[in-house]
């Protein structure tokens, strides 16, 4: 459900694979799609973008105004081996991704729900791996593992941001650096149904936000100076879910993201569903 495959398409080939799902968390409901769009362009190298859209829903009306676009993804993905039979060593692929900040993150006003981008360009760099066991009843165990690191850049914020800053707030913010580690087996029950885990780790470093309030209403100069840091987070989550296949080249997927709360992340529940099709 959530790990990259380490294989690429064959040259001339794409992949289309749109998912919708909903973040929900105690008091919030973030109903969102993300489409993956791949095409094999030579031998072993794949490219693609990655455009997502959502709407917020609050329950203390503080809900988007509209659907939105949040930042846009550019992709990237080398193969530099391929798993072959009776064979230890597995598929190996790296992967560099880009981020473009398209969506909305300041300026929002009395709609903080419109926020659905970061405002930042932010690189990722990911090894992705998978192999293939073959099972004493004759079934194929297929297992993933993924390490990807992400680098953000920094961005100017005024007003209501994602950052949490308020309307009079002219300043910066440099988010953290992130961490993401994925393992996930899939386990063929017939040559149509398959279950899969994901087993998920993430660290996120501390983002910094500085500015000043220009709505000081004291009068008096300089203005005041604000500094917000939201402090390092870790999670951890699971993500079951089931896959069924008319084809070779086309499929769908019911599945469950739990992020398992803690004192520096908020516990969420995502129920998705994505079809797969290649072609």
């Amino acid at each position: 459900m959530l790990a990259n495959s380490a294989e690429t398409l064959p040259p001339g080939h794409f992949l289309i694979e749109p998912y919708l799902y909903d973040v929900h968390s105690t008091h919030t409901d973030g109903f969102g799609s993300r489409a993956y769009v791949l095409y094999g362009l030579v031998e072993n190298l794949t490219v693609g973008l990655i455009p997502i859209v959502g709407y917020n829903k609050a329950d203390d009306g503080r809900s988007s105004s509209r659907i939105g676009w949040g930042d846009i993804e550019l992709q990237a993905q080398y193969r530099l081996t391929e798993f072959h039979e009776g064979s230890w060593f597995p598929t190996i692929a790296i992967q560099l991704q880009e981020a473009l900040p398209n969506g909305r993150y300041d300026r929002l006003g009395d709609r903080p729900g419109d926020g659905f981008g970061s405002g930042v360009y932010a690189t990722t760099l990911a090894v992705n791996s998978q192999t293939y066991f073959w099972l004493a009843n004759g079934r194929i165990l297929r297992m993933r593992f993924n390490v990807s690191k992400t680098f953000p850049g920094s961005a100017s914020v005024q007003g209501v941001s994602v950052y949490g800053t308020g309307e009079g707030f002219r300043g910066h913010v440099r988010p953290g650096n992130s961490l993401f580690v994925d393992a996930s087996w899939e386990y063929s029950l017939t040559r149509r149904w398959v279950l899969a885990l994901d087993a998920t780790y993430t660290h996120n470093s501390n983002t910094h936000v500085d500015g000043q309030d220009v709505m000081y209403q004291v009068g008096a100069l300089p203005l005041p100076d604000i500094q917000l840091d939201s402090g390092s987070s870790e999670a951890f989550g699971l993500a079951p879910a089931v896959e069924y296949s008319w084809t070779p080249n086309l499929g769908v997927l019911f599945g469950t993201r739990v992020i398992l709360g803690n004192r520096s992340t908020v516990a969420t529940v995502t129920p998705a569903i994505a079809v797969n099709w290649v072609f």
